[in-house]
């Protein structure tokens, strides 16, 4: 019979702030560009320390830190994910070549694969998720090395952008631990 797990014994399993620094980071960013909601961003850095992606990158006029209402859905993981700000997209594009980094949207466009169809070939790569009405901006969309999407078999053709993050995210991870996602990695 299942049971389920006591706060006591999930917290057993948690990383402290201080290990999570010490912790390796899996090859995994963000970027979210132009994103509106406060939640929406709290959400996300939630999602990113869950997946203990590399860095979170937000630009345009995507709200950051300190923000309650970023920490009211973050819970503390504003703390414990890596994260800059640009206020430019063509900065944080720049950034990103920089470190070697490939740039992947999460958008419809007329290259893109299911999301599942990531190799491990192409970490490190950053995802670029975009604004809640108008997606990604052209100035991404054009400096893109990767595009992929996530299939939708109804009426809707897009997610909360929180959502679709966390969907690909998790998938990433996945795809960069060969099928595995191990909780203590």
């Amino acid at each position: 019979m299942t049971r389920k797990l006591s706060h006591d014994e999930v917290a057993r399993n948690r990383f402290t702030a201080h290990q999570l620094q010490e912790k390796e980071r899996f090859p995994i960013s963000v970027l979210l560009d132009n994103v509106r909601s406060l939640y929406n961003v709290g959400s996300v850095f939630r999602t990113a320390d869950g997946a203990r992606i590399a860095k979170l990158l937000l630009c345009g006029f995507t709200p950051f830190p300190p923000r309650k209402e970023i920490e009211k859905t973050a819970l503390g993981a504003t703390t414990t994910v890596p994260w800059k700000y640009f206020r430019h997209a063509e900065d944080a594009v720049q950034y990103l070549r920089n470190e070697s980094i490939r740039l992947c949207i999460v958008e419809h466009t007329d290259r893109s694969k299911p999301y599942y169809r990531l190799d491990r070939r192409d970490f490190p790569l950053c995802l670029a998720l975009g604004n809640e009405i108008t997606g990604v901006t052209k100035e991404i969309v054009s400096a893109a090395d990767l595009a992929i999407d996530i299939p939708m078999h109804g009426m809707k053709q897009s997610l909360n952008v929180a959502v679709a993050c966390g969907i690909v995210v998790f998938d990433c991870l996945r795809i960069w631990n060969n099928g595995e996602l191990s909780a203590r990695h």
